[in-house]
Formats: C-alpha cells, sequence, structure tokens
C-alpha cells in the first residue's frame, strides 16, 4: 500500500532533500522547538515555487506563536491574514488548531476554526477571483481535547470542510504505538468523512507498522523519511 508521507519541514532548507528520500507532502512551519508557527512570507513563496516545480503539496502552518491553542482576538485576526496569504500565494493547504476554555476543559472553538476555514476555501477579502480552495489540516491542538469529546470534534470538523485531523492519539509522552487503540477508535468513527493523520513519533523505520495497522495511507512526521 502506498503511504503518502508528509515531511514536517522547519522553513525550506531540508524540503529537497526530504523529497528526493520519498517525501510526497510537506508541512511547512518555522519555530518547531515551540511546536511550528507561520513561517515566512518569503519562505512560502519560495515553498509554493518548489511545489509547482515537483509536484509537492506544501500545507503551511497558520499558528501566530509557540504555547497553548487558545488564542485572543488579535491573535485570531494575524491567523485570518496568515491562512489568507498562504492560499493567495497559492499553497496547497494550510494548518490551523484553535481551541477555547469551556467548564474548566478544553474545547474546539467552532466559530474560530469556520472563520478560518473559510478563508481558505471561500471568496473572502483580498482572494482572487479563481483562487483555488486551499486544504485544511487540524493540528495536534486535538490531542488538547479530552478523548471523549473528540469523536463529537471529529463530526463537527468534517461538516465545516477540514479534509484531515493530524493526532498523536494520545499524551506526547507516550510512544505512538502505545496509542494505536485510540487512533483505531477515531479512524473507525472518522470513515470516509476526514482522514487520521498520525503524528508524533511516526518515523522512516516505523511508518509501515503504524499506518497498517491502522489502516491510514497516511503519516506524518520529521523523521518520516531517510535524510542519514
Amino acid at each position: 500500500m502506498d503511504v503518502t508521507r508528509e515531511f514536517c519541514a522547519e522553513n525550506l532548507e531540508r524540503v529537497p532533500a526530504a523529497v528526493r528520500a520519498g517525501a510526497t507532502r510537506v508541512e511547512l512551519c518555522d519555530n518547531l522547538a515551540a511546536g511550528g508557527t507561520t513561517p515566512s512570507y518569503g519562505v512560502i513563496r519560495a515553498a509554493v515555487a518548489f511545489q509547482e516545480a515537483h509536484g509537492v503539496p506544501m500545507m503551511v502552518m497558520c499558528r501566530p506563536r509557540g504555547g497553548g491553542f487558545v488564542y485572543t482576538d488579535a491573535e485570531v485576526q494575524m491567523m485570518v491574514d496568515d491562512v489568507r496569504m498562504a492560499r493567495a500565494s497559492g499553497a496547497a493547504g494550510v494548518v490551523i488548531g484553535c481551541l477555547r476554555r469551556h467548564e474548566g476543559a478544553l474545547a474546539l472553538d467552532r466559530e474560530v476554526v469556520a472563520r478560518l476555514v473559510d478563508e481558505a476555501k471561500g471568496e473572502g477579502v483580498g482572494i482572487a477571483s479563481g483562487t483555488k480552495p486551499a486544504l485544511v489540516t487540524f493540528h495536534m491542538a486535538f490531542d488538547e481535547l479530552v478523548f471523549a469529546d473528540q469523536e463529537d470534534a471529529l463530526d463537527t470538523l468534517a461538516s465545516l470542510g477540514v479534509e484531515r485531523v493530524l493526532t498523536h492519539g494520545g499524551p506526547a509522552s507516550r510512544p505512538i504505538q502505545d496509542n494505536l487503540v485510540h487512533l483505531h477508535a477515531l479512524v473507525a468513527h472518522a470513515r470516509d468523512r476526514i482522514t487520521i493523520l498520525p503524528g508524533g513519533g511516526v518515523t522512516y523505520e516505523n511508518v509501515d507498522d503504524v499506518t497498517g495497522r491502522l489502516g491510514v495511507r497516511e503519516a506524518h512526521g520529521t523523521r518520516i523519511v531517510n535524510l542519514g
């Protein structure tokens, strides 16, 4: 089974080597030490040029800072602007994740996600006529939700037009193999409505085992291909 290997890249430096090693999609970030933030406009433009030359889709992280995933109104506007810019630049997709505080826990921020998806796919301000819709991935902010809320969150994200959810399936401190039972339940619930993208500890050494046991055809990681 062919597996889409999404390489998580900090800027563009290692992308050509990753593609030569077998990466077939790229999540483009800055500042991976903070979990990934929005790359610069120049980096995005260069990545889109690479995308067009090599046919490798670029998914641009749109996140204004490291830390948590509950954002101020000003930070939401930053993400709106970043999504708009990434789409207008020609990126294949964007990567977002927004939560809110609810009854002492974290919940999906449906309103903000809907606004960002509309920027990615709709006819928003500054989007030229004929600009292609961008794909949308919801990132590992998903793993901050309690397990009991995750299936409902998948339903909401699918209804809003999000194509995939990047998830480790449990605490980042646990190897992904220890989270396969929960990941399998998410895959079963998602069915063909939204794609579960396993990540966080998926490497070129275990990707075939992880994807085979989950029955998925995509995986994500900074070591998803062997760069030597």
